[in-house]
C-alpha cells in the first residue's frame, strides 16, 4: 500500500486526490494537515479521512505515511517539498512545481539525494488524450511542423484569490501559463527559447494576461496566450500546424468532463474522443506505479526545472521578474 497524507485542505484536493484514492486499491488516503488544526478535522471528516494531523511538521514526521499531496500555494512547494523528501516520503506536487527555476532544482536535488519520487501534477498529461496529441504531431500527419500554441483563459476577477499574489509566487503566468507552456513542449519540443514577451498586470508585479513567443531548436515557432481577466474570457485550447494539415484540441486539460480533438488535412477533416476516464485517476495511478514500483513518468522534476525556466524567461523578456518563494 501506498500511504498518502494531504498536505493543506485545498480546494482542488476533493478531485485531484481524495475522489481518485478511492479507485485505486494500492493508495490510501490516511491523512490530513492544514494551518489551523479544526479544518484540518473539518476536512477528514467531511471526506472519511481516518486521521489529521494539526501541523504540516507532524505529518512530515510520521512514520505511518509514505507519501504527500502538496496542493499549497506555489510560493509554499518547494520548502515543503524539501523537507518531505528529507524525512523520505514521495510527492506528487501541484503545478506549477516551484517559484522558479532554481527553486525547482533545489527540489529536484532533495529528491534525488533521498531516492524518492517527486511528480510535478501535470493531470493531464496521463490522459490518453495528451499521448495522442504528442502521437499526431510525430507522425507526420500534419507534415513539417510549424507552429505550435496554447491558450489557458479564464474569468477569474477575485483580485483577492491568492493566484493574484505575488509573495504567494502568484500570477497568470505561473497558475495557467505553466500548462500552456508545458503543451507547447509536449508538441513543439522540450526547451524552447523566448523571443518576445508582454504582460498586462494587476498591481506592479502580478501579470493577469501574458503573451509569449518562443522558438524551438527545429525552427518551429511557439504562441503561449494565458490570461485570468481579460477581454478573452474563454479559451482553453492548444494546435499545431504542419506544411500538410493542422490540429486543434479544446479543453486539454480537463478531458474528462468534455474535449475534442480536429485534424484537418488535404484528405480532409475527422475528430477523435479519448474518452472521459478522470486524469487526475490516470496520474494517481502512475503516480503509485512510480512509487511502488519505479515506473517511469513524463512530468519529473527535471522536466519541472525546464518548464520553470521556460516561465522565468517569460517574466523577464516581458519585463518583470521571476517568482520567488514565499
Amino acid at each position: 500500500m501506498l500511504r498518502i497524507g494531504l498536505l493543506g485542505a485545498a480546494k482542488i484536493a476533493p478531485s485531484a486526490i481524495v475522489a481518485p484514492a478511492k479507485a485505486v486499491p494500492e493508495v490510501s488516503l490516511v491523512s490530513v494537515a492544514a494551518r489551523d488544526p479544526a479544518r484540518a478535522k473539518e476536512f477528514a471528516d467531511k471526506h472519511n479521512i481516518p486521521r489529521f494531523h494539526d501541523s504540516y511538521e507532524a505529518m512530515i514526521a510520521d512514520p505511518q505515511i509514505d507519501a504527500l499531496y502538496i496542493p499549497l500555494p506555489n510560493g509554499l512547494h518547494g520548502k515543503w517539498a524539501i523537507a518531505a523528501a528529507k524525512a523520505g516520503k514521495h510527492v506528487l506536487c501541484e503545478k506549477p512545481i516551484a517559484a522558479n527555476a532554481e527553486e525547482a532544482a533545489a527540489m529536484a536535488q532533495a529528491a534525488d539525494d533521498a531516492s524518492t519520487v517527486l511528480m510535478e501534477a501535470f493531470h493531464y498529461r496521463y490522459h490518453p488524450l495528451a499521448a495522442r496529441m504528442a502521437e499526431i504531431v510525430a507522425s507526420g500527419e500534419l507534415g513539417e511542423l510549424k507552429h505550435v500554441r496554447a491558450a489557458m483563459c479564464f474569468p477569474l476577477p477575485l483580485f483577492n484569490d491568492i493566484r493574484y499574489n505575488y509573495s504567494l509566487a502568484g500570477g497568470a503566468m505561473m497558475d495557467a501559463g505553466c500548462y500552456a507552456v508545458n503543451m507547447v513542449r509536449l508538441l513543439g519540443g522540450p526547451d524552447p527559447e523566448v523571443t518576445s514577451a508582454v504582460a498586462k498586470k494587476h498591481g506592479d508585479n502580478v501579470d493577469r494576461e501574458m503573451e509569449a513567443q518562443l522558438r524551438f531548436a527545429s525552427g518551429v515557432t511557439g504562441t503561449v496566450n494565458v490570461s485570468m481577466w481579460s477581454w478573452k474570457l474563454l479559451d482553453i485550447s492548444c494546435g499545431a500546424t504542419g506544411t500538410l494539415g493542422e490540429m486543434s484540441v479544446f479543453n486539454p486539460v480537463m478531458p474528462q468532463a468534455y474535449h475534442r480533438l480536429t485534424v484537418k488535412t488535404a484528405k480532409g477533416k475527422r475528430m477523435e474522443n479519448l474518452g472521459k476516464r478522470p486524469s487526475y485517476l490516470y496520474q494517481l495511478e502512475a503516480f503509485t506505479d512510480a512509487c511502488l514500483r519505479g515506473k517511469p513518468f513524463p512530468t519529473t522534476a527535471e522536466d519541472g526545472i525546464v518548464n520553470m525556466r521556460v516561465i522565468d524567461d517569460i517574466y523577464r523578456a516581458a519585463g518583470m521578474q521571476p517568482r520567488h518563494p514565499a
